[in-house]
């Protein structure tokens, strides 16, 4: 095996991402590695770090850009906050291109890295709140949870704490802790106030977003991931939202998950054994969810529907 396969060898099992260490040792030059670069094979990412096959990409994917931060500080960086909630593939938090590392003592130098998305932070992490995730250095899901609860606003924090559960990253009985990792922080009073209101039964932030709205409309759901069956106890439909002294339901519909034909069709069959079974169905999306009054309106108005009928 020749330098260049040893090298992509190694690339393909590290987000397409080599150090000049490992190159060298692979039997590459620093001036070999240089004309590889500015020929544009290969791509400087962080110092020292580079992404193998540069040409072949569209750009620099998301994981080779987080491992090379990491290794750019060197084995005592760690990914925090929302990078860290990315690598356990928590949902809810707003997507961004930053990096956020800690990094302790003088070493947390912006200038050692290349790109101005890096973050860096200097908490005080104990070793066994960090684990390892496809081999990158991150809080431990728990840490991770308590970090950004601390930092983003409520419908954030409770979405992603429904993530961890949901994904079974946590445990409800994990959460107790939670308040104890964030005691005499700023941020934990807010902080402590949001596990009150966390549900793993929440598939995806939308609905984690679609209820808190109709909590605060006052027509909080009494279930969610409702199943509805007919009177021989075939399944009709499972609702995320249900209102069930209403026959009503909601649904969120998130545009990955219901944006493809097949879902497209298995939505509108589900519905209509819904409706036929004389359950009301109301829908939302994103976009409903940044208006208060909406959802809570329009659940209000189907209950009054229902009462009527």
């Amino acid at each position: 095996m020749d330098a260049l396969d040893a090298v992509r060898r190694l690339a393909r099992s590290r987000d397409g991402i080599v150090t000049l260490r490992q190159a060298r040792a692979a039997g590459f030059t620093t001036h070999e590695v240089q004309r590889l670069c500015r020929a544009g094979h290969w791509r400087v990412v962080a110092r020292g770090s580079y992404l193998v096959d540069a040409d072949l990409y569209g750009g620099v994917p998301r994981r080779a850009r987080i491992r090379a931060a990491l290794e750019s500080f060197g084995p005592s960086a760690a990914a925090v906050l929302a990078t860290a909630a990315e690598l356990h593939g928590l949902a809810g938090l707003r997507a961004t291109d930053s990096i956020h590392l800690s990094v302790p003592g003088p070493t947390a130098r912006p200038a050692r890295i290349a790109h101005p998305e890096v973050v860096v932070h200097q908490l005080v992490i104990p070793s066994e709140q960090l684990v390892r995730v496809d081999g990158l250095i991150a809080t431990e899901p728990l840490r991770t949870l308590a970090d950004v609860s601390l930092r983003v606003d409520r419908f954030s924090a409770v979405s992603v704490l429904d993530s961890a559960l949901n994904r079974r990253l946590v445990t409800a009985e994990d959460l107790l802790a939670l308040p104890r990792l964030i005691r005499g922080r700023r941020g934990a009073i807010a902080a402590r106030a949001f596990l009150a209101e966390v549900d793993g039964r929440a598939q995806s932030p939308l609905e984690t977003r679609a209820r808190l709205r109709c909590v605060d409309g006052g027509v909080p759901p009494d279930a969610l991931q409702l199943e509805v069956r007919d009177d021989d106890g075939y399944l009709l439909g499972i609702g995320d939202l249900g209102w069930r002294g209403y026959q009503l339901i909601a649904e969120a519909d998130g545009r990955d998950p219901h944006g493809l034909p097949d879902a497209v069709f298995a939505d509108r069959h589900r519905q209509n054994r819904l409706v036929n079974a004389g359950w009301t169905v109301l829908r939302f999306t994103w976009q409903d969810t940044l208006r208060p009054d909406y959802i809570p309106w329009s659940v209000r108005q189907a209950m009054a529907a229902a009462r009527h009928r």
